[in-house]
């Protein structure tokens, strides 16, 4: 049955301007919460909830606030459809249109792991995300040590995804993931991005590939809990040594206190720092900073 004119507060005489709707954009529906809970939450499984909203600033700082509240438990999983104060390293950027990708946050407290090896955590995730994505999407993808994942768009490198951890209070990381997914080019925020649709995935299904990703993570932080975070015999090591797009290429170095150094990353070590071999015949660990990729391997 129609509606008659004027029977939603609409003027009669003139035409109505369309209402915004959450299916306004068909080629980018929202997510299916009802069915991410179904697929993830189980008992004895690691995920504990996973909530879906709309809008905000960054999962990441909504999530380490809930957590100071004592609001999650490890496990937690928050998933905005569009954040508008997204943050990368060095508190760069994250902005894409509503629903063009996945942006989410986890709480995990390893707490029988050592708090020496947490920093092997965004390492891990950079592991699973690709994982869980090569295994849903079908793309090809390479990790930039420390945290961005790459994907090949015409024969060149581009981001497609960073990752984000932060503490949360004495026995608690968060853990943020953002992956463009289906970015147009016109659209990216910079001519180095990518998204999963530029690089030829075989679905830009948010669902399953959200589905996919989580359950990867599962996977690895499980082999690396039950190892004491040992990256050895957890596999992560020489797993993220096999897919980072870093190793064997000169690379410079932008270290804090506007120090740079340049040489071969040769390899990640015990403590997932990137060793780099200098000119100077020195090898050096580092454990923090900007990387540039000068030439490919």
């Amino acid at each position: 049955m129609k509606t008659p004119p004027g029977a939603d507060g609409t003027p009669s005489n003139g035409p109505r301007e369309p209402r915004p709707s959450r299916w306004s954009d068909l080629g980018r529906p929202p997510l299916n919460v009802t069915a991410l809970r179904r697929g993830l939450v189980r008992p004895g499984g690691l995920w504990s909830e996973v909530d879906v909203v709309q809008r905000t600033g960054s999962t990441n700082s909504d999530l380490v606030a809930r957590a100071a509240k004592g609001e999650v438990t490890e496990g937690a999983v928050l998933v905005a459809e569009e954040q508008t104060a997204g943050r990368g390293r060095l508190d760069r950027q994250w902005t894409a249109p509503p629903r063009s990708g996945l942006f989410f946050s986890v709480l995990l407290t390893p707490s029988e792991v050592p708090v020496a090896r947490w920093g092997w955590l965004p390492l891990l995730t950079g592991v699973a995300v690709a994982t869980g994505l090569s295994r849903a999407a079908g793309v090809d993808t390479a990790l930039k040590w420390p945290n961005d994942l790459l994907v090949t768009v015409g024969g060149a490198e581009r981001k497609a995804g960073g990752i984000l951890a932060e503490r949360a209070g004495e026995d608690g990381v968060v853990i943020g993931v953002g992956i463009n997914v289906s970015l147009k080019d016109d659209e990216l925020p910079v001519p180095t991005a990518g998204s999963l649709g530029l690089a030829g995935a075989v679905s830009t299904d948010r669902d399953p590939l959200l589905r996919g990703v989580l359950r990867s993570l599962e996977e690895w932080y499980g082999k690396w809990r039950e190892a004491g975070g040992d990256p050895g015999p957890s596999g992560l090591q020489e797993a993220y040594a096999a897919g980072c797009a870093t190793l064997g290429r000169v690379v410079r170095a932008e270290l804090p206190g506007d120090r740079a150094v340049v040489g071969e990353a040769v390899a990640v070590d015990g403590d997932g720092r990137l060793v780099l071999a200098t000119e100077e015949g020195m090898q050096e660990p580092v454990g923090a900073g900007d990387i540039v990729h000068l030439r490919p391997a």
